[in-house]
């Protein structure tokens, strides 16, 4: 991923600092990079990719690579979600099914966790005794806001939700407002 989002910034002629340095809690300042072009806001159809190593949830259109966010997750380990309270976040396909404003988290993008595949991965595990039978596979996942004020732990790459992807205020309500329904969102280590 980062390969490619560099040769984009070669490419397009500008410099967006990936950082090669990995999140620790003495990272600081955690930033947004995004295509040079002045008030551009993507173009044609959007779709995002989270990657939980990196930390980073970039939107592509249909020029390409447009903008990478700093994101933090549930469960410090990064695994694929198994069960609900495993504080975990899933892994896969996914979709925005809806978008609200969030009382405490500005901005809410639920996804349609669990789709088939889920389901398929959490039976399998179920099978296999990974997992307790009496289990359930768990919701309710989305892109959000921190608390409020809350932003720095982007910044020090916190991870402390239930299992959904969260964002600076900024950053949500920027991807809020061009980010429709029915956007693709795939989720990955």
């Amino acid at each position: 991923m980062k390969i490619v989002l560099i040769l984009t910034s070669v490419l397009l002629g500008s410099s967006i600092g990936i950082a090669d340095q990995r999140p620790s809690e003495s990272a600081s300042s955690a930033q947004i990079f995004k295509r040079e072009t002045a008030g551009e806001i993507p173009i044609g159809e959007i779709y995002i990719i989270i990657d939980k190593s990196d930390y980073e949830l970039s939107v592509f259109d249909e020029k390409g690579w447009y903008a990478t966010y700093p994101v933090v997750f549930g469960n410090n380990s990064l695994d694929d979600k198994k069960m609900e309270g495993d504080k975990k976040t899933p892994e896969g396909t996914f979709h925005i099914i809806r978008k609200r404003v969030h009382e405490k988290w500005y901005r809410f993008l639920a996804i349609d966790y669990p789709t088939s595949e889920s389901w398929e991965k959490f039976n399998k595990r179920k099978q296999r005794g990974e997992i307790p039978a009496s289990a359930s596979i768990g919701g309710s996942i989305g892109i959000h806001g921190t608390w409020p004020n809350e932003d720095y732990i982007i910044d020090k790459y916190k991870n402390w939700t239930l299992g959904c992807v969260s964002m600076k205020k900024d950053h949500v309500l920027e991807l809020y407002g061009y980010t429709p329904v029915g956007t693709k969102v795939v989720i990955r280590k």
